[in-house]
């Protein structure tokens, strides 16, 4: 009998740690189980058209398939949104401008930027061809519509600095993107700090004008990585970085069909996507010390109007932030 109750003890026992083992296994999350990777998650967006380029290709989908990984897409609306999809570990890689990978960084957001996508010029300052703005002091008291924590709010900032305003100076709406973009052809506000390819959207079918301009105040758009990621991963970093490298090259080198994407996945007019394509520089995909004087300039405008804590190491930030290693790797080989 005694011996009857010990097996019974140690089956139970048993079946509890398989129990438990069970369920530390279903708590590893979608992208591995037990340690292995299934699945790389990246977002793609209508202001990274190399990403549109990726998408459309398969390309990675062709280079993790032997491996058994699985590629997922995922919509980013703005720098904001894809800062909020790396943080909550919904995409593994991320595509923001410089900046605000910056303002992510500096609030705590575990991320490293690896690669330029493109130098854009992606943002200026936009109304309406009735509205009488001509110039940046035109804004003073207007309502300006803008994305919090994306390069075009930066830019407005940086824009309202060099004309001795701030950001108390105006009325600031906050919105999306594409709600800024309608709520400035409503008539809703004054103006619009915005956003390609919805700025060449509207300036070409609305009339929208560009009346303050300045491209060296548009930081890069860049690829950022969750840092657990790479961690765990660098080969696989190091493998989507060349995949990104492989559409940046085809698209320099088939333009025609590269627009002709562009304009299916974002949905635009051929001449929309012509006018945002000839915004974007694709010619150096490798993060380095020029990214981090622009990002850094862009740093002490946040400083000043707030958006990250007073006494924050922009410095310090931007390094830990820029990691080249792979990129320059890639490019050696």
């Amino acid at each position: 009998m005694k011996t009857w109750q010990q097996m019974k003890k140690k089956a139970v026992i048993f079946l509890m740690l398989v129990f438990i083992t069970s369920l530390l296994a279903g708590c590893g999350g979608g992208s591995s189980t037990q340690g292995k990777l299934e699945t790389i998650k990246l977002d793609y967006a209508y202001y990274n058209p190399i990403s549109l380029v990726l998408k459309e290709k398969g390309w990675l989908e062709e280079e993790f398939a032997k491996d058994g990984i699985k590629i997922e897409w995922i919509h980013s609306l703005g720098s904001n949104k894809s800062l909020e999809l790396l943080n909550s570990s919904s995409v593994d890689f991320g595509s923001t401008a410089g900046a605000a990978a910056l303002i992510g960084k500096a609030n705590g957001n575990p991320i490293k930027s690896v690669y330029v996508y493109s130098r854009p010029e992606w943002t200026a300052l936009v109304t309406r061809p009735d509205s009488g703005i001509k110039q940046v002091s035109d804004l003073k008291g207007k309502k300006v519509a803008v994305t919090r924590g994306t390069d075009p709010h930066i830019f407005l900032l940086r824009a309202l600095e060099l004309n001795g305003l701030t950001d108390k100076d105006i009325q600031l709406i906050v919105l999306q993107h594409p709600d800024g973009k309608l709520a400035l052809e409503k008539g809703d506000v004054d103006a619009w700090a915005g956003l390609d390819p919805l700025m060449a959207q509207t300036e070409l079918e609305k009339g929208s004008l560009l009346f303050f301009r300045d491209p060296s105040l548009n930081t890069y758009g860049v690829l950022n990585v969750r840092e657990a990621f790479a961690k765990q991963n660098p080969q696989q970093v190091e493998r989507v970085l060349k995949v990104y490298e492989k559409a940046r090259k085809w698209a320099v080198a088939n333009k025609e069909e590269y627009q002709k994407i562009v304009e299916k996945e974002a949905k635009l007019d051929s001449k929309v996507a012509a006018k945002l394509l000839e915004r974007t520089d694709l010619s150096n995909p490798v993060i380095g010390e020029e990214h981090k004087k622009a990002i850094t300039a862009a740093g002490d405008i946040l400083l000043k109007s707030g958006i990250v804590n007073a006494g924050t190491d922009i410095s310090k930030i931007v390094n830990d932030l820029i990691d080249s290693q792979y990129i320059n790797k890639i490019s050696k080989e």
